[in-house]
């Protein structure tokens, strides 16, 4: 609601500054003007003008960058205020409440930036790397179920996967809260074991960024209101090993190629269940992984992962229970997280997946 507030006050205080225009061009007779204003300086009043409409169409199209327009309009207009104070310094209140609103646009665009410095360092560094096609000689080692499934989501004679770009949308909540609605993007390389995930989350109608990176070994995760007042800020040994199981995650449901990875050691257990172990960095988790008669990967369990909340250790599964196609793989398109609390089990998200992109490029 307030976006589009902000929305309309800027397009309706740009309008104002063509008083100032018009006034020194004599169009029309403009009475809330009464200092003579030259030319030129009309001239920085209708720029001024067309600043702050241009920073309200950005805002309309959720363009990060309104935030330097709009500065730089308020700081403007409050200089051509105070040149003509008598008539126009009431125009101070609505450039300050302008300015704060830009400075927060600037936290969300400062906050989102290290996110996306992290993905331009790591595609780079993929960019060097050739990708050759993944065979059968390649899923050789695989089980028979996590073969099939590789089948099934169609990644033979294609290239193999050295990074994904995924987008989500969904809802997540906490025990005992609302589910809040969500979007997120995130890009994963698997060279060196990488998930950079950054999710924009609506809570009582206001955004709030949340970034979980997890590189070279570590893993850390921030969530800040308007990008600047921190709400969660976690790191160490538990959120890392939390962390390395949802990458493995990732590669069962959101990369399936990647599951060649010689990190992974394999243990069948029955017609219908794999157990997967994954090590990185000296970290070792590991995950029952459960297929249906399709080839399908139905669920996904876990007994090493923790909560962010209480920092203790609860079994984590992710039943899927939709696939479809997005560019030529079939793939887990809609499915939710679980805890496994001692009282019962807790969804506490539900994800519907809408994009994903392999082997990108700087």
């Amino acid at each position: 609601m307030f976006r589009y507030v902000l929305i309309f006050g800027l397009m309706v205080y740009g309008l104002i500054h063509l008083l100032g225009f018009s006034k020194a061009f004599s169009y029309g007779n403009v009475s809330q003007l009464t200092s003579n204003i030259a030319k030129p300086v009309g001239l920085i009043w209708a720029a001024t003008a067309i600043l702050f409409t241009a920073a309200a169409v950005l805002l309309l199209l959720k363009k990060d960058g309104w935030w330097m327009l709009g500065l730089t309009a308020a700081v403007v207009s409050q200089v051509l205020i105070v040149s003509v104070w008598q008539d126009a310094k009431f125009g101070t209140l609505p450039n300050l409440i302008i300015l704060v609103a830009a400075l927060l646009g600037y936290s969300d665009w400062r906050f989102e930036n290290r996110y996306q410095t992290d993905v331009h360092a790591g595609l780079e560094r993929i960019s060097a790397t050739d990708t050759d096609l993944l065979t059968e000689a390649d899923i050789r080692h695989l089980p028979p179920l996590v073969q099939n499934y590789l089948r099934y989501v169609g990644v033979l004679n294609k290239p193999k996967v050295k990074d994904y770009h995924i987008g989500f949308e969904g809802q997540m909540r906490e025990k005992g809260k609302d589910w809040f609605t969500f979007q997120s993007e995130q890009y994963n390389f698997a060279d060196v074991p990488t998930r950079l995930f950054f999710m924009k989350g609506k809570l009582f109608g206001v955004t709030v960024p949340g970034y979980h990176a997890y590189k070279n070994g570590t893993a850390t995760m921030q969530i800040k209101l308007f990008g600047l007042l921190p709400i969660v800020d976690a790191k160490g040994k538990e959120l890392t090993k939390a962390e390395t199981v949802t990458l493995l995650n990732d590669m069962c449901l959101l990369a399936p190629a990647t599951l060649i990875d010689r990190r992974i050691q394999w243990e069948p257990i029955d017609d219908s269940s794999v157990k997967a172990i994954f090590t990185n960095n000296s970290i070792t988790v590991s995950a029952i992984l459960y297929f249906n008669a399709k080839g399908q990967l139905t669920n996904f369990v876990s007994d090493d992962r923790y909560a962010i909340a209480d920092m203790k250790q609860y079994r984590f599964s992710t039943p899927i229970t939709e696939y479809r196609s997005f560019n030529g793989f079939n793939l887990a398109s809609y499915g939710e997280a679980v805890w496994h609390y001692p009282d019962g089990a807790f969804s506490y998200g539900q994800f519907h997946l809408k994009k994903v992109e392999y082997n990108c490029r700087v």
